[in-house]
């Protein structure tokens, strides 16, 4: 993880291209050794749609890989031939674009302050001239109505990837005075979620089961997920829109008895979608995005009327039913569609979509932050745009179930560009017949983002309870070196095998492929080690000898060794069970 040397320059300034570039102005505000920043400004006189973009050229020299918010597990770099690499704007994706190198170095980062308007990034190679040709596309969508302002960050210092990434991003997050938003203490707790372990057959009885069970164990908080509002059964949109808790009748009695048990509550709802077949798709006909959606017709955020409308069903339920929280889902459906009207206001307050949901974002946010202060609100990937952490405080990765390795990358990509906001993972569950030393990765795998389970506690065995309490108490206890150390993540375009967060002198690092370990990269005085895998050894490398006390221990907290060790420079094996973990203490 040696850096290599090598000249890093933009190498050309950036340069302005469009209908637009001649009216507007890039200026650079700021310069700091390897970084720098420039002030885009656009009279609204300039504005054509699709006229602006600022383009910068790089050498490409000591490239491996582009790093986007939606690149998933396909980070390495595009050729100019290729689609733009990432969009973003309110609802979906960061500002933000990263070419990495070899070593995990940052090469060259974009950031855009605008995390609002629809923009489009682009990093890719040109093969003619082997030079990288970046860009940010301005514009895309929507037509100025008023002047224009954004700053651009350029950052090529040689710093690790992971680092860059955050710190760019906690400019875009300073740049819109979200850096500072307070972060509930119940937004990070281990949690409970039914979708996985219900779908839409809620139960009151069974619930409160899974509540107590839960509880036990360390999980102070349930998400009722879709299924609350309906007897409907198909996992379908059809009843959207009219929120009548169809399913758990004495919400507010049922609210208390989770209470009673000592935990928080919080509620689904997807915000964009009105089924045809609720009371609200006739109140609302002709005022959405599409009625065409393969799911429901999308509420256009741009009329006044629906921003209150959705406003006023979250407020109700807070107060009359003492929710503590939201789930607030699809916020990516809120976009421009083909017979999205954008030319004549209609009604509306705006044509731009964009700024139309950040208008109700701002509107849910005052009006539940003056009931309830500390409201939860949870927002999935894609949409997990920096203008989002003015409503959202927890900001969890996409579906994918029984996928351990997509929840690893996934609660890092989210990680990565969140600030303080609490990263959860997707939720957690596996087949009850998999062995628990497999189904223990679910867990390792995810170890540096909140842990949300969803499995029904009640029909599990002891050996895979004893692994969810060992691995969430683990997590508690170690909860401000997990989520508040220094996070750092290693080689993306092999999935990251390495994570780690450090402390003061104390570092846990998660070990998710058979690699060689380097230990000289994390300066300690206690280590833990998570052998995130199926294997039962980790291979370490030392620059200088050690002397330490280690223990080993199982998936289940079952302790395995217990030994005065003194490892020699060099390369050495250390058995450990599956998904167990290496404590060292020098």
């Amino acid at each position: 993880m040696q850096v290599v040397n090598r000249k890093r320059e933009i190498g050309y300034e950036p340069s302005l291209v469009g209908a637009a570039a001649d009216m507007a102005s890039l200026v650079k505000v700021t310069e700091d050794n390897k970084k720098a920043s420039y002030l885009l400004k656009v009279p609204k006189s300039a504005s054509t749609q699709g006229s602006l973009i600022v383009k910068f050229k790089l050498k490409a020299i000591g490239v491996k890989g582009s790093w986007t918010s939606n690149a998933i597990l396909d980070k390495r770099f595009r050729t100019d031939w290729e689609m733009p690499q990432v969009s973003s704007s309110i609802s979906v994706d960061a500002p933000l674009i990263s070419l990495y190198g070899y070593e995990d170095e940052n090469i060259m980062t974009l950031a855009c302050s605008d995390a609002v308007s629809d923009l489009k990034f682009e990093a890719s190679l040109r093969e003619e001239d082997n030079h990288f040709y970046c860009s940010i596309h301005f514009f895309t969508q929507d037509v100025l109505t008023e002047d224009y302002s954004a700053e651009i960050l350029v950052d090529q210092s040689a710093d690790n990837f992971s680092s860059v990434i955050q710190s760019s991003m906690n400019w875009v997050l300073a740049k819109s005075n979200l850096e500072q938003t307070a972060i509930p203490d119940r937004a990070a707790v281990p949690l409970y979620s039914t979708w996985y372990s219900f779908h839409q057959d809620l139960d009151e009885a069974k619930l409160l089961e899974e509540c107590s069970l839960s509880k036990a164990i360390g999980y102070e908080l349930i998400i009722i997920d879709d299924g609350w509002q309906t007897m409907d059964d198909n996992r379908g949109y059809d009843y959207t829109g009219d929120w009548r808790p169809e399913r758990i009748p004495n919400t507010a009695n049922f609210v208390q008895k989770v209470h009673d048990l000592g935990m928080a509550i919080m509620f689904w709802y997807s915000v964009p979608f009105c089924g045809k077949k609720s009371d609200a798709y006739k109140k609302f006909k002709g005022k959405f995005l599409t009625e065409n959606h393969h799911w429901a017709p999308v509420f256009d955020p741009r009329f006044p009327e629906v921003r209150s409308y959705l406003v006023d069903i979250y407020c109700s339920a807070l107060i009359d039913w003492n929710l503590d929280g939201f789930k607030l889902d699809f916020i990516d459906d809120f976009r421009v569609y083909p017979e999205t009207e954008t030319k004549e206001l209609q009604g509306r307050d705006t044509l731009s979509v964009p700024e139309g949901t950040d208008r109700l974002i701002r509107e849910i946010s005052q009006a539940l932050a003056a009931i309830k202060p500390d409201v939860l609100v949870e927002f999935r990937q894609k949409y997990i745009s920096p203008a989002l952490h003015k409503l959202g405080n927890m900001f969890r990765a996409f579906d994918c179930p029984n996928d351990s390795l997509m929840n690893r990358v996934r609660t890092t990509d989210v990680k990565l560009i969140c600030g303080q906001a609490a990263v959860h993972s997707d939720m957690i569950t596996w087949h009850k017949e998999e062995p628990v030393e497999i189904a223990a990765l679910q867990f390792s795998s995810l170890l540096f983002s909140v842990p949300q389970l969803s499995v029904r506690l009640a029909d599990r065995s002891l050996e895979e309870i004893q692994m969810i309490e060992f691995y969430t108490q683990y997590w508690i206890k170690h909860k401000a070196t997990l989520l508040g150390g220094k996070f750092t993540a290693y080689k993306p375009l092999a999935n990251y095998p390495i994570l780690s967060a450090k402390k003061d002198d104390f570092c846990i690092v998660g070990l998710y492929e058979d690699v060689i370990l380097p230990l000289e990269e994390f300066d300690f005085s206690e280590l833990h080690i998570v052998n995130g895998k199926t294997s039962d050894s980790v291979i370490i490398k030392l620059d200088k000898e050690l002397k330490c006390k280690m223990h080993t221990t199982d998936c289940r907290g079952n302790k395995t060794v217990e030994v005065d060790q003194h490892f020699t420079k060099g390369v050495h094996l250390v058995l450990c069970p599956p998904n167990g973990i290496i404590y060292l203490k020098s």
